[in-house]
């Protein structure tokens, strides 16, 4: 299927576990940060998705896709498991890879390196515990899995609040 006739998957949310113990609590919530992301972009074909409607931001629910691949590739992949991996978009040289040249990217790439990098993170996160350690990027100390699950759900509900507005901008769609 060739990108003009592209458009984002349909995505539902799972229940929110109002009881389950910490570590089923913690992984439902970013389930649910990460569905909430794939709702704001469903339907939406690739054009809507580039689109930048925010002025002066150049902030596009693609661009969110792609940071937030790059976000689960470093906390669990780069930092959890030391693998050196390159980002999809990332680099030290470029930071905000993600957002850049988001006009000329292929979106159902991107979402596939989304949910390959979503895939990947869960694996990687099942094989540790809670309160293992590991060294902290940039050498300041050590972070454990609770401490990245609390992180990265905090990344995903700062940037969802951009894809609410973004939604909005884009087809007047509001809500959860």
């Amino acid at each position: 299927m060739s990108e003009h006739n592209w458009t984002a998957p349909q995505a539902q949310r799972v229940a929110i576990n109002f009881s389950g113990g910490e570590r089923a609590v913690l992984e439902n919530m970013l389930d649910w940060q990460r569905d909430t992301l794939m709702m704001k972009c469903a339907g939406l074909n690739a054009a809507e998705l580039k689109r930048t409607p925010l002025d002066h931001t150049g902030i596009s629910l693609l661009g969110l896709v792609r940071h937030l691949a790059d976000v689960e590739l470093f906390w669990f992949r780069f930092n959890l498991d030391g693998e050196q991996v390159p980002g999809y978009y990332h680099t030290m040289e470029r930071p905000d890879a993600c957002f850049e040249g988001v006009a000329q990217a292929d979106a159902g790439t991107d979402f596939a390196n989304f949910t390959e990098s979503v895939t990947i993170s869960r694996q990687r996160a099942s094989a540790h515990e809670l309160d293992d350690q590991f060294p902290f990027p940039f050498g300041k100390g050590n972070s454990t899995l609770r401490w990245i699950y609390v992180h990265v759900i905090q990344e995903y509900a700062r940037h969802n609040g951009h894809a609410d507005l973004l939604r909005e901008k884009i087809d007047g769609t509001t809500g959860e």
